[in-house]
């Protein structure tokens, strides 16, 4: 008996509802960025030796900097900020950075290592 079955035991009347998972296409439109058809590149760089990742090459305009900032750090979990025309990311998230901007539709390039 897996957690469905128990919580349909428990609450029978309960209705789930399934509108809370959100697709890449209707996250897109929330973010309300532009897609650029150049790619990305994400790169990892030690400042004042702590770890960054940079994202350079995405020439949206400030709102879309700020609006895909913020979505890469709340993806990652960690803090970050835009300045300069780049993305900078605390901690080593290349990985997982490419990987949520692939999904929104970004084409992406790693840099280095």
């Amino acid at each position: 008996m897996d957690l469905q079955d128990q919580l349909k035991k428990l609450f029978p009347d309960h209705e789930p509802n399934h509108q809370d998972e959100v697709s890449d296409e209707s996250k897109l439109t929330e973010l309300d960025i532009w897609l650029q058809d150049r790619p990305l590149h994400c790169k990892f760089e030690k400042r004042k030796g702590k770890v960054n990742t940079i994202i350079e090459g995405y020439n949206g305009a400030k709102k879309d900097f700020k609006n895909l900032t913020k979505l890469l750090q709340k993806e990652c979990g960690v803090g970050g900020s835009f300045k300069n025309e780049m993305i900078i990311i605390q901690g080593d998230f290349r990985d997982k950075i490419m990987q949520v901007l692939n999904e929104i539709g970004f084409k992406t390039k790693r840099v280095g290592g």
